[in-house]
């Protein structure tokens, strides 16, 4: 089931902001690079019809059941994701209809508002959707893909593909190969 929303309805939500969610049993943060119009309009991160974050953390054994995020999160999903030792933030924290509307300081900004995330709530991993972002936010131009071996305020790093439909060339499989990594060095997956 998938809830509808116009143009126009998505549009009010620009610039609004999505509370991360967080648990206090946290052992794997998944960061976004910022909420989209759908995800500010449902409250819950990743959320779009097309994007494969649930379909990839069910895939690769992180979640054991379906989370619709065309609807958003019950607070049921909520309980059991946060059981999970899983949790979710944001680089940045404004509502945009694409990432490439942010500007590098907001990117930059929202880096040191992460850094003090995790260092306040010591996650044992760290997973990044977005190299792009990530490169731009903590000035790492040369970093690719996968664990980064200088870790993150004391938490192990991981950068994995954004999970956004406009990554075309990432396919469900794929991300749940790259999202079970950092999964099972944070002992959320055995």
């Amino acid at each position: 089931m998938t809830m509808g929303f116009t143009r126009a309805e998505l549009e009010s939500y620009r610039d609004a902001t999505v509370p991360d969610l967080i648990g206090p049993d946290l052992r794997l943060l998944f960061v976004g690079i910022n909420p989209g119009l759908w995800t500010a309009a449902t409250q819950t991160h990743f959320a779009y019809p097309g994007n494969r974050f649930y379909p990839a953390l069910l895939r690769a054994g992180i979640i054991e059941r379906e989370i619709d995020c065309g609807v958003g999160m019950t607070a049921d999903d909520r309980v059991y994701f946060l059981d999970r030792g899983l949790g979710i933030s944001n680089v940045a924290h404004r509502a945009t209809a694409k990432a490439s509307e942010l500007t590098p300081d907001e990117l930059r900004e929202g880096g040191e508002q992460l850094r003090a995330l995790v260092r306040e709530r010591r996650p044992a991993v760290v997973a990044i959707a977005g190299i792009t972002a990530y490169r731009t936010a903590f000035g790492r131009r040369d970093a690719v893909m996968g664990e980064q071996a200088d870790g993150f305020e004391g938490s192990r790093l991981w950068v994995v593909p954004n999970p956004s439909g406009l990554n075309a060339h990432e396919t469900v499989e794929s991300l749940a190969a790259a999202y079970r990594e950092p999964a099972l060095a944070a002992g959320v997956v055995a």
